[in-house]
Formats: C-alpha cells, structure tokens, sequence
C-alpha cells in the first residue's frame, strides 16, 4: 500500500525504500493484464481495478484495452482526480519505479499527434480570434478527433442542432433612431445572481479533452470576466477544485442530474448546499441517452481491440457522452423537484424546459428559474428550437415571462442572436460548446476572449438599436423576419 504497510502485494518484486513503501516494477505491471487481474497505472500510481471493471461506467471493454499499461493518457480526460477514491484502500497498490518504465520519447507519434502538432503551429494568437465562430473552426482543426466528436456531437440526424442557431435567423431588430446611447452598461441579475453582462457559462462536461486544465479554465476565466459559470455535473474537474479556483465572491451554479442510487444523490446535494453555490440547475432535457451520432463513429473508429475475444465490447456503444451518464435516472417526475428542495436552499433553475406547459409548470413548482434548453441538439432529434419556444410563450403566455426568470441557450453565435433573447424576455443567455471550443484552442485566454467578443457584440447591437441598458429592451423591438403587418404582425406589437 502506498503508506509503506503491509499488505497482499509485499511478496511482489521491487524495490524498497527508506521509508518501507515499495516501488513495482513496470514489468511486473504488464503482467496483469487479464479479465480475471487487471492492473493500470495512472499518475506514476499503480492500481488493481480487477473488481472494478464490472461497476465501471464505460464498460470493462476499455479498461482491459490497457490493462497492464499506463492508462493516465486516457484517464485524465474524462475523470476528475477524486474518482479513484471510490476504489478500497487495498486496490491501491503503490507508485510504479520510474526507472522501470519506457521513454515517453521513444513513443512513436501517431498520424493523429502529427496532425495535433502541425495544427497548433498554425493557431492564430487569441486577440485575431474576432467571432465566435473562429473558435469553432479552429477548435475542429487543433482538437483530438475523441475531444471534437464528443462536443460537436448531437442526436441522431441533427436537425434540432442545426435549427438551434438557423432559428435566430428568422428574427430581426427593430432598431430606434436619435437616442443618446453615449453611456450606458449590460449589466444584469437573474435569479438573484449579478453579473456583468447577460451570457453564462451553460453546463458543459469534459473540458480536460479540450486542456489538461479543464474545467479550472472556466472558472478562472469566467471570475475574470465577472460573468456566471454553471458547473456540469460531469466536468471532469473535481467540484472541490472548481470551488477553489473561484476568485472572492465569485458566483456559480451547480448542474445536478438525479442519480439512480438516491443516497448518492442526497450526499451529493449535502455536499452542494456546504459549498453554496448561487443556485442549483435541476437538468431534465436527457430523459433518455440519445445516438450522439458523431461520438458514436469517433469511438467505434478508436476504440482499441481488447485480447480476449471472449470479452464483449464496451457497454458504452454511445461513446464518451454514454460513458458518463450512465448513472443517472430515467424516471424523474415532478416530485423530483420537492427531493432537491429538501436538501438545497438556493434558487432552483429548471433546465430543458420545452414548451409553454412546462414552463407553466415549473411556476407552480415555485422555481425561480426555467431554462429553456433542449440540450444542444444532443437529446431529442426535431425538439423546437429554444428560440422559438421563447418567441411562442411571448406571444401567447407572456404572463408567466413576469412570474419567473426565463434563461434560454442553444445555437448562440453572436452578441445579436443575446439581444433578440432579452428583448423577447429572457434574462440571460447561456452557451456551452463556444466555451469549450475556446478553452480548447487558448484555454483561460480562450475563455476570457470569447467573453469580451460577446460583450461588444451585445453592446454594439444594443446601441445601434437604440438601447444602452438591458432593461430597455422591449418585445416590440425583436420579432419574426419580413414585414409586421396583418397576420404576420406579433401579438405583442403596438399598433401603428
């Protein structure tokens, strides 16, 4: 054991130090590399997740892939560093003698790292970065095939993907002349929550595919800027390092997904309510793990033959996005909301709201939030775009616009696509891939960019409509494309 004391592995051959813990050699490691014993290293750590492989999210099938290797290269990715708490004491075996193990630089690079290299020779600086899509397309280019298939992914044929931003384009300003827009701020609150500008950080899992520094990234970036991160339940970051990387009073929220186990959703939500986040977001828009199409193909193309033909294939044929949802529960209902409740004194935000009767629903819930999100295109194929459903509740329900903060995300490209939002009753905006994709390409710098454009675009855009503050914007200033009148005139519109 890695404390020195005795334990079931002594008789392994290795090299004692003065402090009585033992070094295994990498030799010895290779050995075990069997269903029936099998040992990774991970961190220059050696481990025996023999008794694991069953219980083990992914599926046995990549774990065996590398058994009796070391597996840090893929582990710490998609793993924050406490998950190897969940093994017993005993299943740590100790540090691997570092004399033993093969140089890294006489690895042979792969097509893929040639790529990855070449590509990030070419990266422009992050102040050239002027759009958000430039993050986008370089992050396609500078990203492992696993890291870009995982977050481009969306469901099935991708039609709700697309829709998501293609919607925006059916919505223009309505913009106002000789109006003093000399000062004025973007300032706003939601929720009780201030922040500098009406954009945060949506719930986005796995940003260490991206960077090593993961999820950190956000957070530093996201306290720089003074804008809100929500944290994915899934960031491969741990929650603890999250919370430490905040800068004094920085506000965040806390994703939750409702675990099939509720004992670990109860200690979880214990844990929650210590740390204080600003609020909890109660995610419901994955009722069932949809075919992430693209993270699907990248995985059946990687995925490494395991020895033993025996052995079934990984129990995660979805790839990453399967891997790490695995836990949690398909049959959530409305009582859920009265589960979270008893244990979180923050503001709940409910988000993957769909359709007006929801969102009804969620006001006699007594929420304080409703976040209209259908999870990026990644869960139900031709669900509306958010957008839409924001423009459908002000037309028809604008009442319950006045009786909870409205958030909204999905397919948000530009600083106008936020202002259309707001002007139609949301309070904020969120925007998950962007952030990952800058983090990717710049990593804190990425992050901190993207921010800053979106900033002037909102600016830009709410000045030259006449506006200087976020609580000017109106619904009359934003609706569908082509000219108001007659049946195509919104219900909200005045009349000339």
């Amino acid at each position: 054991m890695e404390d020195g004391t005795a334990s079931k592995h002594d008789h392994l051959p290795g090299t004692k130090q003065a402090s009585g813990q033992k070094l295994i050699s990498f030799e010895e490691v290779q050995k075990h590399n069997k269903r029936d014993d099998c040992w990774v290293i991970i961190e220059g750590k050696i481990y025996d997740v023999t008794d694991f492989l069953d219980q083990h999210p992914g599926g046995p099938g990549i774990i065996l892939a590398n058994a009796g290797k070391d597996a840090t290269r893929i582990f710490k990715p998609l793993h924050p560093p406490d998950a190897l708490d969940t093994l017993e004491p005993s299943q740590h075996l100790g540090p691997v003698d570092p004399l033993t193990m093969p140089d890294l630089a006489d690895e042979e690079q792969t097509e893929e790292d040639k790529r990855l290299e070449e590509a990030r020779k070419k990266l422009p600086p992050v102040d050239n970065m002027l759009l958000v899509r430039d993050f986008e397309e370089w992050a396609e280019k500078v990203l492992s095939g696993t890291a870009w298939a995982y977050y481009r992914s969306a469901a099935d044929s991708e039609y709700t993907f697309h829709e998501n931003s293609d919607a925006y384009r059916r919505y223009f300003l309505r913009p106002r002349i000789l109006r003093k827009v000399g000062d004025g701020d973007i300032k706003t609150s939601f929720v009780g929550i201030e922040t500098s500008m009406p954009v945060f950080i949506s719930p986005a899992a796995m940003a260490k595919l991206g960077h090593p520094l993961g999820e950190v990234n956000l957070t530093k970036g996201a306290g720089e800027m003074g804008i809100v991160q929500a944290i994915s339940a899934n960031a491969s970051c741990s929650l603890d390092e999250i919370m430490e990387a905040r800068k004094d009073g920085q506000k965040v929220i806390y994703q939750i997904y409702l675990n099939k186990d509720r004992k670990a959703s109860e200690v979880l939500l214990q844990k929650v309510e210590k740390l204080k986040p600003a609020a909890v977001m109660f995610t419901v828009d994955v009722a069932w793990q949809s075919k992430r199409t693209m993270d699907v193909r990248a995985k059946n193309s990687v995925d490494a033959p395991i020895k033993d033909t025996s052995e079934p294939k990984s129990k995660a044929p979805l790839g990453v996005s399967q891997a790490i949802g695995s836990y949690q529960d398909r049959n959530l209902d409305w009582d859920d909301i009265d589960f979270i409740r008893k244990y979180i004194s923050v503001p709940i935000i409910v988000k993957g709201v769909q359709s007006i009767e929801d969102v009804e629903l969620c006001v006699k819930k007594g929420v304080q939030g409703v976040f209209i999100s259908n999870h990026g295109g990644r869960s139900c194929d031709y669900a509306p775009a958010p957008i839409d459903v924001l423009y459908e509740l002000r037309c028809l329900r604008p009442d319950l616009i006045d009786k909870i903060d409205i958030l909204i995300d999905g397919g948000v490209k530009t600083g106008a696509d936020v202002v259309k939002a707001l002007a139609l009753g949301a309070k904020a905006v969120g925007m998950g891939r962007p952030f990952l994709y800058a983090n990717g390409t710049h990593g804190q710098e990425g992050v901190e960019r993207l921010s800053q454009i979106m900033y002037e675009e909102i600016t830009n855009t709410m000045r030259n409509a006449g506006v200087t503050k976020i609580a000017d914007l109106k619904p009359e200033m934003c609706g569908p494309a082509g000219p108001w009148v007659g049946a195509n005139r919104p219900p909200y519109m005045p009349k000339p």
